[in-house]
């Protein structure tokens, strides 16, 4: 299934780019435990599939479609500078018309990084931000 390579390439990325990061920062991945530390700083990654169509007659062709969102976690009180910030980090590390390639799969990043509505939960701040994928097999 085409997704999980999708998933392996952008949680791959954002592994990467996250490990880097001084001081690094952890990432809670999907049904994988994780407690975060108080005061942590982290992110959510989370793959959403959409639809997976074919465009072809003989049915050979598949169109794999989704969203990848990546939540932003800080402590509270301290405004949204600081997720902010972030986001506009993972908006260079996932670029518009990027494209990522794993076992002769191309993801495509359709559309920019964006955020999504803040939410303040009982002792964190989250900043969510999101792009649109695509891949297409033959």
């Amino acid at each position: 299934m085409s997704h999980k390579i999708i998933r392996a390439l952008l949680e791959s990325r954002l592994k990467a780019w996250a490990s880097a990061r001084t001081p690094t920062m952890r990432i809670a991945y999907q049904n994988v435990p994780f407690a975060p530390n108080s005061g942590e700083t982290y992110l959510r990654a989370f793959l959403l599939p959409a639809g997976t169509d074919s465009n072809d007659l003989a049915g050979a062709h598949r169109l794999y479609t989704g969203l990848f969102q990546i939540t932003i976690v800080t402590p509270t009180g301290n405004g949204p500078a600081g997720a902010e910030t972030i986001a506009d980090e993972i908006a260079a590390l996932y670029p518009l018309n990027d494209r990522l390639i794993r076992n002769g799969l191309t993801a495509l990043i359709m559309t920019p990084v964006e955020p999504g509505p803040e939410q303040t939960e009982d002792t964190a701040f989250a900043l969510p931000v999101s792009f649109q994928y695509r891949a297409d097999t033959t």
